[in-house]
């Protein structure tokens, strides 16, 4: 049993370091950063990526995420995206 919390630590372990500058960036960015308007924009991100699932490439989402996410102008006969 002991062997098995062994392995399971060693794998949070290897996580942890894995995502190391990522997490110390929250640490960094902690007052800095209106957490509110971080989970607009993750909000945001979520409603276009579903109203993408009929796109047909990879590429097609990504326009739209920065079309909505950078509020970027369309240009004229395009898809509207959101």
């Amino acid at each position: 049993m002991q062997a098995n919390h062994a392995v399971k630590a060693q794998a949070v372990a290897r996580m942890l370091r894995a995502h190391r500058e990522l997490l110390l960036n929250w640490f960094r960015t902690k007052d800095l950063v209106a957490l509110g308007a971080v989970e607009g924009l993750n909000n945001k991100a979520k409603v276009t990526s579903k109203k993408a699932y009929g796109f047909r490439s990879y590429e097609v989402i990504k326009v739209a995420l920065y079309h909505t996410l950078g509020n970027l102008p369309e240009l004229k006969g395009t898809h509207r995206f959101c």
